[in-house]
């Protein structure tokens, strides 16, 4: 009996790692991944419309 209280708790905490910390972390470092996607973007298209324009 304890054996089967046992693996539920080990299940219920391995639910709890996963979709408490392990998810929101992976989704925090995605957006951080985005945003910085975009700012090499915008600088990459600024410095390419800047070097356009004085040749």
């Amino acid at each position: 009996m304890s054996r089967i209280v046992l693996a539920v708790l080990g299940v219920l905490l391995a639910l709890y790692v996963v979709f408490g910390l392990v998810l929101p972390a992976l989704f925090g470092l995605l957006k951080f991944v985005i945003v910085l996607a975009v700012v090499a973007f915008v600088v990459v298209a600024l410095v390419t419309v800047v070097s356009k324009s004085k040749s």
